[in-house]
């Protein structure tokens, strides 16, 4: 349901790691054992002041001017094929990636900053549903709460069984003809489509296939394979809706190769920035495709 509030929040964590990249690099940051306390300081009050910042101005876009009410919760959990529920899940993960970078950044050895990554990720979306569950207009989503922990039990799991992420949510999304439909709820332009239209919205897990191979194998390090999900056919939330005006909404399955850009190796760290941005992103590739409403389909470039 607040698929771009997820969105809004996981911009704040990109911000924070590209100011990271931008600070100055010592011999101390390759210890694991031993805190930055001056860096760990400065993570916290710059952190909480974003995060603050980020709270007051969306109380101001979406709450400000809403009827409130007791606290409450809603359940949306059957809503647009749950593509707004793994946009929830992709917002969490990319969330704590961010934070267990930032906490890498001080000095914190590997393990501890990818525990504390993911439980900042799930703790920072936590007030949004409070705010919702106040608020006449939506109210509390348990869904919400449990895809939001989710994500970051993703990245903190991935570290406990390998060590490292071999598993990459992603995202990828296109235009379609259902926005004009309903403008106001899908979107007036290209920057709203992208947040409100999950018709053109898919989710990606992108696996490092490298990694699951002996050392030393030949597989390409840039080439992952990806399996995706999506929607489509939907102007309303609801599928009862969907169909009163004719349209039956579906889901849609994918499989695709996916370009792992990390395996560019570069010292700039403008380019590791841009890396760490783009490789959020499933950019286009081959793919097949796979509903029961339209069967099997190859397509040349899907993104």
């Amino acid at each position: 349901m607040r698929t771009k509030i997820a969105l809004a929040f996981l911009c704040i964590a990109c911000v924070s790691h590209q100011w990271l990249q931008a600070q100055p690099r010592t011999q101390k940051d390759t210890d694991t054992s031993q805190i930055n306390r001056s860096r760990l300081k400065t993570l916290v009050i710059g952190g909480s002041a974003l995060y603050g910042a980020g709270l007051i101005g969306l109380n101001e876009v979406w709450y400000k001017n809403s009827p409130r009410s007791s606290f409450r919760f809603f359940d949306d959990s059957q809503e647009w094929k749950q593509v707004d529920k793994v946009g929830h899940f992709y917002g969490a993960y990319h969330f704590s990636l961010a934070a267990s970078k930032a906490f890498r950044w001080t000095g914190m050895s590997q393990k501890k900053s990818v525990f504390w990554g993911a439980m900042t990720g799930i703790i920072v979306m936590t007030p949004i549903e409070i705010l919702d569950g106040f608020s006449e207009e939506y109210g509390a989503s348990w869904s919400d709460f449990f895809v939001n922990i989710g994500g970051g039990l993703f990245l903190y799991g991935q570290h406990a069984l390998w060590n490292e992420v071999r598993i990459h949510p992603k995202f990828s999304f296109h235009r379609t003809s259902f926005a004009p439909q309903r403008p106001t709820l899908l979107g007036k332009s290209f920057s709203e489509e992208i947040l409100k239209d999950y018709n053109g919205q898919t989710y990606w897990f992108s696996v490092d296939i490298d990694k699951f191979l002996p050392k030393g194998n030949r597989y390409p390090k840039w080439l992952n394979i990806a399996v995706g999900y999506g929607a489509e056919n939907m102007i309303f939330a609801q599928d009862q809706q969907n169909l009163e005006v004719g349209l039956r909404p579906y889901r849609q399955f994918y499989l695709s190769f996916d370009w792992d850009l990390t395996a560019i190796k570069t010292r700039s760290k403008f380019l590791k920035t841009l890396i760490y941005f783009v490789n959020m992103i499933h950019l286009p590739a081959p793919a097949l495709s796979f509903s029961a409403e339209k069967g099997w389909k190859l397509h040349a470039w899907y993104y």
